[in-house]
């Protein structure tokens, strides 16, 4: 989580399994492409997050949506793939002068926290960017507080290998 004091960026490396776990495991990444400049960023973070700790380029899929709204749709699509040990969403919304904002984050968040709470599926991430200006998330999309993406592909390589 980013706050002032806390870069999104910075993660204990001892804590991610060996490279050669991570080289047979599949992922997937869902990302908007609305805000495309800074869901671009995140998709860059998260995307060379996994390959530096051993998955393979060939074993990353990648999926565009239009916005963040869609996330959920096609993380559910990606999630009941037995294939993947975990699925990335990625978004931005920014806050606005319309309700708007309200009911996107609020349906994009019940969406990957509803598909959690499903047996059927693998572990969906949630990495949307809620802001209230263009700057938090910059500062947020590989700026002054690191990079949502990269917390976000950490957090998935940490879900898929927990031990039960």
């Amino acid at each position: 989580m980013a706050t002032k004091y806390k870069n999104l960026s910075d993660y204990d490396v001892n804590l991610i399994p060996s490279s050669e776990v991570l080289s047979n495991q599949q992922y997937a990444i869902a990302v908007a492409d609305w805000n495309s400049n800074i869901t671009y960023a995140l998709l860059d973070g998260a995307y060379d997050t996994l390959i530096q700790h051993g998955v393979k380029p060939e074993n990353i899929k990648v999926v565009h949506v239009p916005g963040a709204f869609e996330l959920t749709y096609a993380a559910q699509k990606l999630a009941t793939q037995p294939k993947y040990a975990a699925v990335i969403t990625l978004g931005c919304v920014i806050q606005g002068d319309t309700p708007h904002f309200d009911y996107v984050c609020q349906g994009v968040t019940y969406g990957v926290a509803k598909l959690n709470a499903s047996s059927d599926c693998c572990p969906v991430i949630f990495g949307v960017l809620t802001t209230n200006t263009l700057q938090q998330s910059l500062d947020r999309a590989g700026g002054i507080h690191g990079n949502k993406g990269t917390e976000a592909a950490v957090t998935a390589i940490k879900m898929a290998n927990i031990v039960w």
